[in-house]
C-alpha cells in the first residue's frame, strides 16, 4: 500500500510539472517576435552613420543580385619593372578594380550605389615593411563610396591573406549590388 501511495505522488508531481512547463511554453508563444516584422520594400543600409561602411544591410524578399567575381587590378604599365610602375601601390590597385567594377555593373544596368555589399582581399606589400597597406585599400574606396555622388556605404569585410594568385596583385575586389525595383535584367 505504501508502494501505491509513492507512485501516486510520484505521478501527480510528474504531470503537475508537465503542466507548469507546457504553460510557460504556451505563454511564452504569445509574445510578439522582437523584430519588425514590416516588409521590407527597398535596401536598407544601417549603422553608425558616421562609420565609412554599413554594419549591415537588408534586402527585399525577391530581389535580384549581381555578384561579380574576384575583381583584380589593371595593369598600367606593361613595360614596368616593379610591381608599382606595372599596377601601382594598393590604392591605385584599389582605384583600378573599383573603376572595373563600376563598368561590369553599368554593363549590367547598375551603378556603384546598388552594391550592397564588397569582399576585399589585401596581401601585404614590401614596401611597406611586409604589412597590410588597409589605409591604402580605405583611401581609394572613400573616392567611390559615401560621397556626395554616392552616398551609399555597403557593407564590408577586409580581409588580410597571404597571397593572391599573381605576386603582383596587392588588392581583389568582389561586389554583390542588388537590382533596384522592377528591373528588367535581361
Amino acid at each position: 500500500m505504501t508502494i501505491t501511495k509513492k507512485w501516486k505522488t510520484i505521478v501527480a508531481a510528474t504531470v503537475g510539472s508537465c503542466l507548469i512547463c507546457v504553460s510557460a511554453y504556451a505563454a511564452g508563444t504569445e509574445k510578439s517576435n522582437k523584430y519588425n516584422a514590416e516588409p521590407i520594400n527597398e535596401v536598407e543600409f544601417y549603422g553608425n552613420p558616421a562609420s565609412s561602411i554599413a554594419a549591415g544591410v537588408s534586402v527585399p524578399a525577391g530581389s535580384a543580385y549581381l555578384f561579380t567575381s574576384g575583381t583584380v587590378p589593371p595593369v598600367i604599365n606593361k613595360e614596368g619593372k616593379t610591381v608599382y610602375e606595372r599596377y601601382g601601390d594598393t590604392k591605385t590597385q584599389g582605384i583600378g578594380i573599383l573603376k572595373a567594377i563600376e563598368t561590369q555593373l553599368k554593363d549590367k544596368g547598375l551603378t556603384l550605389a546598388d552594391v550592397a555589399y564588397l569582399r576585399v582581399y589585401v596581401t601585404a606589400d614590401a614596401a611597406k615593411e611586409g604589412k597590410f597597406d588597409y589605409q591604402g585599400w580605405f583611401d581609394a574606396y572613400a573616392q567611390f563610396f559615401g560621397t556626395e555622388a554616392n552616398p551609399v556605404k555597403p557593407a564590408r569585410s577586409t580581409v588580410g591573406i597571404a597571397s593572391l594568385v599573381s605576386s603582383d596583385w596587392l588588392i581583389e575586389i568582389e561586389a554583390v549590388a542588388v537590382y533596384p525595383k522592377h528591373h528588367n535584367q535581361d
